[in-house]
């Protein structure tokens, strides 16, 4: 307050200075438009993607131009087959490679079995043959001739066992060998399913009339004649052309007051003297750069227009927007050239009783030329465009 009285002082020393050019405060209308260009979109789109189904990259062989119209069911793209029909190759060797392993595997596994179910039934041929002699009378038979028959039974057992044992080690490596041979037949028949389903999937077709908008990538291109694409890739869109919706950016600098619902209006770049009606759907929490390497950060605003004219209204056609941020009745804007900072206060300078003095402001919002006050000003003040403590100084030196 010492500051501002300080000045007061000041002014008051000023005199009358008619020369000083000044402005009297008036009510009026205040709109503060913020202008923004961008590009049309459809509120609505259809994605293309890759092949979801298939499990490897897809190189593009041909893609229609982007913004091609096209019918339902007509192609949109076309993918290589080439490694396809090599994974359908590989997958048939290694399938019939797995059989053919399978057969000899079956046939082995038979003859090894008769032949140790053979050795098994001999034994017991051998056993019960000897069996049938009974050695153990001492006076009729020599202790060797005993000792001969118990080793023949003996003999006759182990042989049983072992034919036996082997044939149950020889059961579980063939189910071993089995189970190996079904892994490479699963293995090979995947490779089958996956070259099927990558031959049955080569082609994309719209899905309904429309345009198609292909995506871009950072660089701004779209795919082309040998581009790599993986499974489920956005390769583009089908918009539905009866609504179409205005990406517009807005620079950081503007985007204060910038609210949805807010009007606002559209104009094509081929057709500037036609606008479009609109309002503010959607406003970017974030700002970022349009343009890879350049700083300039800029606020992404979404406009939902009244109405679409599928005729001259396209995805992608340049568009200039104007959104109406503010809009009063009866505000005080003052060209900005009547608002001084002093002592980091708005001041203005007002006449009374010949003599310009200083009074402090309150600012609600500014654009390039106006500001508009809401606190320290009324009707019919008659306001100095320049300082006219800067007038007397100069005055003086003069």
């Amino acid at each position: 307050m010492k500051r501002l009285a300080l000045l007061f002082l000041l002014a008051a020393a000023c005199g009358n200075s008619d020369s000083v050019p000044t402005f009297t405060v008036e009510p009026v209308h205040f709109t503060r438009r913020v202008t923004a260009e961008g590009n049309l979109k459809a509120k609505m789109a259809t994605p293309v993607s890759a092949p979801r189904e298939v499990q490897m990259p897809l190189k593009v062989s041909w893609i229609a131009a982007d913004g091609t119209l096209v019918k339902k069911d007509e192609l949109i793209a076309r993918f290589d087959r080439t490694e396809f029909e090599q994974l359908l190759r590989s997958g048939k060797d290694d399938r019939a490679t797995a059989d053919n392993k399978r057969g000899k595997l079956a046939g082995e596994s038979s003859t090894t079995k008769k032949n140790l179910e053979r050795d098994a039934e001999q034994a017991d041929t051998e056993l019960d043959a000897a069996k049938k002699f009974d050695f153990g009378d001492e006076r009729i038979y020599s202790q060797y001739a005993r000792v001969e028959s118990q080793l023949d039974q003996q003999l006759a057992v182990d042989r049983k066992t072992h034919a036996r044992g082997v044939l149950g080690v020889r059961e579980k490596l063939s189910k071993a060998d089995s189970e190996l041979v079904d892994i490479e037949a699963k293995k090979a028949d995947l490779k089958l399913r996956d070259a099927n389903q990558g031959l049955g999937s080569l082609e994309l077709r719209s899905p309904y009339d429309g345009i198609l908008v292909l995506q871009r990538d950072w660089r701004g291109e779209v795919l082309r004649v040998g581009s790599t694409t993986w499974p489920g890739q956005p390769l583009g869109e089908i918009p539905d052309l009866r609504t179409m919706k205005a990406e517009v950016f807005v620079l950081e600098a503007d985007a204060a007051g910038i609210a949805v619902g807010q009007r606002a209006t559209v104009a094509l770049e081929s057709d500037p003297l036609v606008t479009y009606a609109a309002k503010v759907a959607q406003i970017d929490k974030l700002a970022r750069p349009r343009t890879r390497g350049v700083p300039v950060q800029y606020f992404g605003v979404t406009l939902e227009l009244d109405r679409t004219d599928p005729k001259v209204m396209k995805p992608g056609a340049r568009v200039r927007g104007v959104l109406e941020v503010e809009n009063r009745n009866n505000a005080f804007s003052l060209p900005r050239q009547a608002v001084f900072d002093k002592n980091g206060k708005k001041i203005v300078y007002r006449r009374q009783h010949g003599k310009f003095l200083p009074v402090e402001v309150a600012i609600a919002t500014s654009t390039a030329g106006r500001v508009v006050v809401t606190k320290g000003v009324a009707k019919g003040d008659i306001l100095a465009l320049v300082d006219p403590t800067e007038e007397k100084d100069h005055d003086e030196r003069g």
